[in-house]
């Protein structure tokens, strides 16, 4: 297994971010990764290497280019509207709502951090975008690796900020730029002619259904915890099977608060079953490990012991794969749990 790990990561740092009503700590932080390279120092499982850099072009192929654009220079609009600033991260406080205009990019930055976010707990911060850009080529180089004649069987992209909650022009989940879109474009891009991509998160890959929902060439399925009760709250039902030429390409495995892995697993082999069926030629497995009994945000309870398990089932599939990094908010628990799955997937 090839790894890419973000050598920017931790350049995004957020301060606080909104939770239940409260400004707290940020979850989302670069002890999340940290941990994971020091589990895979401890028990290798393949090389590891920096990303070559990403071309704009390819961004492009998944997220708005007034999108990307807002991104590259936000953290520098913040900073010039107030040299205080730089000591705070930016976070959004209005958003356009059902009914008002999206086409319009307002030129006021409040608005403009309104129009391209739907949380107020995803800080942008002054390397927002030189870990989020990094964490794309992560994921562009892992999904080369498997593409064509390489004859890489699986790459991993390490990084954060995670990316399936952000959508073509939106941000929030912490997310910026969906990696395991980015991911699954590219498998087409390089010949793939139907690709799946597997969420396994806790939280419902709301971004990557949106990227994909009218497509025919893209499987999306995604487990995880009931939108009724669950962020994201909006995406995610089981009605949800996409549209037009897309439908019936989309499929959504909402599961109640307090399932455990007898649960979760019977919903993961069904899953797999699915993309047997839809018979693509790549995968890529949006790998979120905030499904731990132990998380301080989550409520699903598989062990450590699980993810050994959930690595031979995603093998089971026998297709070249894309493990792209995404939520886990039990820190300390976090590098075990990955490299849990990343072992089980290789057969350890």
């Amino acid at each position: 297994m090839l790894i890419f790990a973000n050598p920017h990561h931790a350049q995004h740092e957020g301060r606080q971010e909104m939770f239940r009503g409260r400004l707290v700590p940020c979850h989302e932080t670069p002890s999340r990764l940290e941990h994971v390279m020091a589990e895979l120092a401890r028990r290798p499982v393949g090389p590891v290497q920096d990303p070559p850099p990403v071309e704009r072009a390819v961004l492009e192929r998944v997220h708005a280019p007034r999108y990307l654009d807002f991104l590259r220079t936000a953290w520098e609009e913040w900073v010039a509207l107030d040299p205080a600033n730089a000591a705070l991260d930016a976070l959004p406080s209005t958003w356009p709502v059902r009914g008002f205009r999206h086409d319009i990019e307002p030129s006021n930055f409040a608005a403009r951090m309104g129009l391209y976010s739907y949380d107020a707990g995803t800080p942008l911060t002054a390397g927002t975008w030189v870990a989020a850009e990094a964490g794309a080529a992560c994921a562009l180089a892992a999904a080369q690796a498997v593409s064509g004649s390489r004859g890489t069987r699986s790459a991993t992209a390490l990084t954060r900020p995670p990316g399936h909650h952000a959508g073509f022009d939106f941000f929030g989940g912490y997310c910026f730029l969906n990696n395991a879109a980015l991911a699954a474009q590219a498998l087409r891009d390089a010949g793939a002619g139907r690709v799946a991509v597997l969420d396994v998160d806790y939280h419902h890959g709301n971004g990557t259904q949106s990227l994909f929902y009218g497509r025919p060439d893209v499987l999306t399925v995604s487990i995880h915890g009931d939108p009724r009760t669950e962020y994201p709250f909006f995406l995610g039902h089981a009605d949800e099977r996409g549209k037009g030429e897309g439908l019936g390409f989309n499929l959504n495995l909402p599961l109640p608060a307090g399932t455990g892995f007898g649960e979760w697993r019977a919903a993961l082999q069904f899953a797999l079953q699915q993309v047997r069926e839809f018979a693509p030629e790549a995968l890529v497995v949006a790998l979120g490990v905030d499904t731990y009994e132990g998380d301080p945000i989550s409520r699903f309870r598989l062990a450590s012991d699980d993810y050994f398990q959930l690595g031979r089932d995603l093998a089971s599939a026998n297709l070249p794969t894309v493990f792209t990094l995404e939520g886990g908010y039990a820190v300390a628990a976090m590098g075990v749990n990955v490299v849990n799955v990343l072992e089980g997937f290789e057969g350890r």
